[in-house]
């Protein structure tokens, strides 16, 4: 049987752009002779909908639309995600599902077993877990069909806890299905891609079966799917493989174990460069947004930020904004300029001097008899923030703010300054990350100026002033920051791993200090296994401290 894995880019509520893209790729997959066409999970209405599912006229414009694509594709089967009604007596109203049809005929149904409620995941809030489900037949050939979740609850990675009672897989195994197909929705991190295929490798050794499994594609506020639809056979073997990061259509066939294969990523770098793009075109885009502006310090943030903004936007789009202040230093200024030279971008120089001045002459009085300080400094990232939301009033553009994870993380960053903005595209990168990007955008060609990468970190705010000045260097803090922010181990279990007592417990003392400004931060695209806002959920005002008593008295 030969089966088309078509990942394609949906849009959370427009069914019109959903049934048509699915209409033609389905054309398109019959006409290169497949038998099945398999969809990602939810691609009617896209995923995730959120609290959409509570209201009533979404989910009755969902089913209509599910009625719309059976009726419209013809000559081929289709297997599809969609929600539908929950018709037992009790329990959640919906159902997270599967539909296999085939000419105007609904052939089959398949609900969703486990459903995820951890990291960005919130799916038990909305749907009811189905009932063990049956195998689907298709040209003879008994299909075990899951969803997403359904096959992360096998003993692939022995010593971590199963939070599931049941294992969707091993119970299709015992039916004698012949193949399994999942449709998915899983959202792009770093090490995904590899775990994906570790999992596929190890259930197809264990029961002996292919399977094939076709992902979702695109940017959704602060996720990115990232497509990469695979089949494997019964050895593991990848038989077929989809592109990454666009849409796509291959075809496998399991019985002849061959398939088509696209080019993936092959580094890190490469994914978080095409998973930001992405994700920046796609949110621009659906909210009606054309153009973007950004400050540009002559730093590597900025640096990288603006790059992004060019490959994913076009170069006529994006907007430069240089906005020296008496501390900036003539290399930073020549160095931005550079940059928006070799990316053909337009700026425009908006000195902040006077303003500052003015500032500080109304202040003058009030702060009289203090030293100058943070409220002088962070006066001049507000004058900067408030420049750039004046010209997204004035024209329409959305501003990229351009703090990375490390700065978010530690708050060394300024509320209504260089945190104003629609969207903060590298706000999950760690700053070592960062420059990693960077290097790998400059691999072809340079584009940011060299001294960019040789020149220490600076939000010059005051006189020869140094990231360093007040952080610990970098390549100490963002190491501790993956391990108290990703792996969640304590500051005893950090200082033990070969990390100084004082540079711990000052790092996980300025996290737990910043939590309220991470919280009125943009939303920027989860990138690490732990993001800020969608993916770390923490109460800003509470009572208990990591820090305990005995650790900040030692």
């Amino acid at each position: 049987m030969k089966i088309g894995l078509a990942q394609f880019d949906p849009l959370i509520g427009d069914f019109g752009h959903n049934v048509g893209r699915m209409g033609a790729l389905a054309r398109d997959a019959r006409r290169r002779g497949c038998d099945l066409v398999v969809f990602p999970e939810l691609a009617v209405c896209g995923y995730p909908p959120r609290d959409l599912l509570e209201r009533q006229e979404f989910i009755e414009d969902t089913l209509g639309a599910l009625d719309e694509l059976v009726a419209r594709i013809s000559g081929i089967t289709v297997l599809c995600g969609c929600v539908t009604r929950n018709e037992g007596p009790f329990g959640k109203p919906l159902h997270n599902s599967a539909i296999l049809f085939r000419n105007g005929k609904i052939l089959g149904k398949v609900h969703k077993r486990l459903l995820p409620s951890y990291d960005v995941f919130d799916e038990s809030r909305y749907f009811e877990p189905g009932p063990a489900s049956m195998p689907l037949v298709v040209k003879g050939m008994r299909l075990g069909v899951t969803i997403c979740e359904d096959i992360w609850n096998d003993d692939f990675q022995p010593g971590v806890r199963r939070i599931y009672g049941v294992n969707p897989v091993a119970e299709l195994v015992q039916q004698g299905v012949d193949a399994f197909v999942t449709i998915s929705a899983s959202p792009f991190t770093l090490q995904k891609q590899q775990i994906r295929f570790a999992i596929l490798d190890g259930l197809a050794k264990k029961y002996a079966r292919p399977f094939v499994y076709v992902n979702a594609v695109g940017g959704q506020d602060a996720l990115v799917f990232d497509g990469a639809s695979l089949a494997v056979g019964k050895g593991g073997a990848v038989i077929s493989q989809a592109a990454d990061f666009r849409e796509d259509l291959v075809v496998a066939d399991l019985a002849a174990g061959t398939g088509e294969h696209h080019r993936i990523s092959s580094s890190d770098e490469e994914r978080i460069v095409k998973a930001l793009c992405l994700v920046l075109k796609d949110y621009t885009g659906r909210c009606g947004l054309k153009k973007v502006t950004l400050g540009l310090s002559g730093g590597i943030d900025s640096s990288v930020t603006a790059v992004l903004a060019a490959r994913a936007m076009g170069k006529q789009n994006v907007l430069g904004v240089i906005m020296p202040s008496p501390y900036t230093s003539r290399e930073s200024i020549e160095d931005a300029e550079v940059l928006a030279g070799n990316l053909g971008i337009d700026t425009v120089t908006l000195p902040i001097s006077r303003i500052f001045k003015s500032y500080l002459d109304t202040l003058g009085p009030l702060f009289k008899g203090t030293e100058p300080g943070v409220a002088e400094e962070n006066i001049q990232a507000r004058i900067r923030g408030n420049l750039l939301m004046a010209i997204s009033n004035k024209f329409g553009y959305m501003v990229i703010s351009t703090g990375n994870k490390s700065e978010l993380a530690v708050g060394y960053c300024t509320l209504y300054g260089d945190m104003s903005g629609g969207y903060a595209l590298i706000s999950d990168l760690p700053k070592l990350l960062v420059y990693k990007v960077a290097r790998y955008l400059n691999s072809k060609v340079e584009i940011i100026p060299e001294r960019v990468f040789s020149k220490p970190p600076s939000a010059e705010l005051r006189p020869g002033q140094r990231d360093e000045d007040d952080l610990p260097p970098y390549d100490l803090l963002d190491p501790i920051l993956e391990l108290y922010l990703e792996e969640n181990l304590s500051p005893d279990q950090i200082i033990a791993a070969g990390f100084g007592r004082d540079v711990v417990l000052k790092v996980v003392s300025m996290v737990e200090r910043n939590e309220y400004k991470r919280r009125q931060a943009p939303i920027g695209p989860k990138v690490t296994s732990k993001a800020f806002g969608c993916g770390r959920r923490y109460p800003i005002a509470h009572g208990y401290r990591v820090l305990r008593p005995n650790l900040r008295q030692g």
